[in-house]
């Protein structure tokens, strides 16, 4: 699998049935290891190892109902009192971060509220505060950690 942009985290990988799998700590199983759960792990082990995300406050495709239709949004990170902090929406490292991606995690949101929004390939990473009262929102140079996420929301 390709290099990510974030600290190579400690993966367990198996053959397992002739497919290679990861083991995802947070919804604790196997899965199949795609280059967008690549993508997805390394995501969930900088939240938790780098950015202090519980993983008992974390959400791995969490499905969102959008105009009667089930979605899935990649990862939802909630503050202490069960407030959606953070949604973030991986990509493959051969898919490029344009509108629609950024317009997909907006849509999940819609429903969710949530005002950290994320996307990221593994190569880049777009993080963005969004102001509910204005309609605005204001693109962040770091990604938020765990303090900066639940302070907004509680």
């Amino acid at each position: 699998m390709q290099k990510l942009h974030f600290p190579q985290p400690n993966l367990r990988i198996e053959l397992r049935d002739g497919v290679l799998s990861v083991w995802d700590v947070v919804r604790k199983r196997w899965v199949k290891l795609t280059p967008e759960e690549w993508v997805r792990q390394h995501l969930l082990h900088f939240m938790i190892d780098h950015l202090g995300c519980p993983m008992s406050l974390m959400a791995v495709e969490k499905t969102v109902l959008y105009n009667g239709m089930r979605k899935r949004s990649d990862l939802v990170v909630f503050g202490n009192a069960l407030h959606p902090a953070l949604l973030a929406e991986c990509k493959s490292p051969e898919v490029s971060l344009n509108q629609a991606v950024f317009e997909q995690a907006a849509m999940y949101n819609a429903k969710l509220k949530v005002p950290y929004l994320l996307i990221t390939n593994g190569l880049v990473t777009h993080c963005c505060v969004i102001d509910f009262n204005t309609g605005s929102y204001q693109y962040l140079t770091d990604v938020p950690d765990f303090a900066q996420m639940k302070a907004i929301v509680e």
